[in-house]
C-alpha cells in the first residue's frame, strides 16, 4: 500500500492540495510533525493512544478497515521521536442514498501533548480531506455528555452544533451528544 507522507503546519492545511503538501513542522512548545495520512504500522500506536485516554476501544481490524477504505482521512500527530501523540479516525459514511458526510469515529490526543492545539489541527486536516476528496457536505460525530473539553473543542472551536441526543449510546450507559459540523465552505473550486 503506497501512502503518502509528509509533515505540515495549520497554515498549510487550508493551501495545499493533497497532490503536493509543503514540508514544514508544526511548531509547538515541543518539536511536533502531523502527517498526511496514517499508515498501517502507525496503527498499533494509534491503538495504544486510544487504550491509554479513552473509555471506547476497538479491535486493530477497525483501523486497518479505516486505514483501508479512507486513507486520507485519518492521521496522526508525531512528537520529535516519532512517536504518535494523537490521532483522528474518520470515515465517510457509505449510505448512498444519504447526503455524502464524513463521520469522526474516535479522536484522541496522550495527556502530556493536551492543550497544544493538536486535536483541532487534526480535526481540520480531516474535515478538509473529506471536503475535497469526497465532496462531503457535513461532518458527524458523537461525544460523551460528560466529555466537557471535547464539547468545548467541538461547538466553540470547530463550530459543530448538536443535534440529537442518543440515550445509553455508550456501553456504560452514558447518553451521547450527535453533533454535526457544515463542510460547505471547506470545498474548493
Amino acid at each position: 500500500m503506497n501512502i503518502r507522507r509528509a509533515t505540515v503546519s495549520s497554515a498549510a492545511l487550508t493551501k495545499s492540495t493533497f497532490g503536493a503538501w509543503p514540508e514544514r513542522e508544526l511548531t509547538c512548545a515541543c518539536t511536533l510533525r502531523l502527517h498526511a495520512y496514517c499508515q498501517v504500522d502507525d496503527l498499533p500506536a494509534m491503538q495504544h493512544c486510544n487504550l491509554m485516554n479513552l473509555p471506547e476501544n476497538y479491535q486493530l481490524k477497525y483501523y486497518l478497515y479505516h486505514a483501508l477504505s479512507w486513507p486520507q482521512l485519518s492521521y496522526v500527530a508525531e512528537d520529535h521521536k516519532g512517536r504518535i501523540v494523537g490521532y483522528v479516525l474518520a470515515k465517510m459514511e457509505e449510505d448512498p442514498s444519504d447526503t455524502p458526510h464524513g463521520h469522526i469515529t474516535s479522536l484522541s490526543v496522550m495527556r502530556n501533548y493536551r492543550r497544544l492545539g493538536i486535536a483541532e489541527k487534526l480535526m481540520r486536516q480531516s474535515q478538509q480531506a473529506m471536503a475535497d476528496c469526497f465532496g462531503a457536505k457535513y461532518l458527524s460525530l458523537h461525544v460523551r455528555k460528560s466529555n466537557r473539553a471535547a464539547l468545548s473543542l467541538y461547538r466553540d472551536t470547530l463550530g459543530f452544533t448538536v443535534v440529537d441526543i442518543e440515550a445509553k449510546y455508550y456501553a456504560d450507559g452514558e447518553d451521547a451528544y450527535a453533533m454535526r459540523c457544515d463542510l460547505t465552505p471547506l470545498k474548493r473550486a
